[in-house]
């Protein structure tokens, strides 16, 4: 897939996403992100307009903001913090420290490794994401990039958002903390 072509027509996800910013924001902002579970796509919006689109993987066990579901949680998110810029391709996260360098072909590449870029997601809805037993914040919930590009585009993940390394490092080149982040 390439990685920033126009998003192709995700009509109904931008709608849904686009109600639920208006019910937890009470506005649409000039820059948001969506992510499309159905489509294992994230579309960057920008002043109402499709931006550009990445292919993802979501988790394998589906939409569920459950602590210990492994998987992905829905709704509302801002980019809490945003970890590893400058930082190499391949570079190696452990506890959202850089912890080494991963390449292709490495031993540990059954791993589900963290690497190059690192946004956490903090939730917005309590009782969906935010709070006790739900929290996406606690549950460490990130988009980043994966030793498992080949698997992009399927959902495979143990609940965070996988990219590849350079959509994630282009990715964290055109946002800031406190966008925010719809997973429908």
């Amino acid at each position: 897939m390439k990685n920033d072509r126009p998003t192709a027509d995700n009509t109904e996800a931008l709608v849904t996403a686009r109600s639920s910013l208006r019910r937890v924001l009470d506005d649409e902002p000039a820059r948001w992100l969506l992510i499309s579970v159905y489509d294992q796509r994230l579309t960057c919006v920008v002043d109402g307009k499709t931006d550009r689109s990445y292919g993802v993987s979501t988790a394998a066990a589906g939409i569920n903001g459950g602590e210990g579901s492994f998987g992905t949680p829905p709704g509302v998110h801002r980019i809490a913090r945003m970890i590893g810029d400058g930082m190499e391709l391949g570079t190696w996260f452990k506890s959202r420290v850089p912890a080494g360098h991963w390449t292709p072909g490495d031993p540990s590449a059954e791993d589900d490794l963290v690497l190059t870029r690192i946004l956490t997601l903090e939730g917005c809805e309590d009782g969906v994401n935010r709070g006790q037993g739900c929290d996406s914040l606690s549950r460490f919930i990130y988009i980043h990039g994966t030793n498992h590009e080949d698997r992009i585009g399927e959902p495979v993940s143990h609940g965070c958002i996988r990219m590849s390394n350079t959509d994630v490092v282009h990715l964290f080149q055109h946002v800031q903390e406190g966008d925010p982040v719809v997973i429908v």
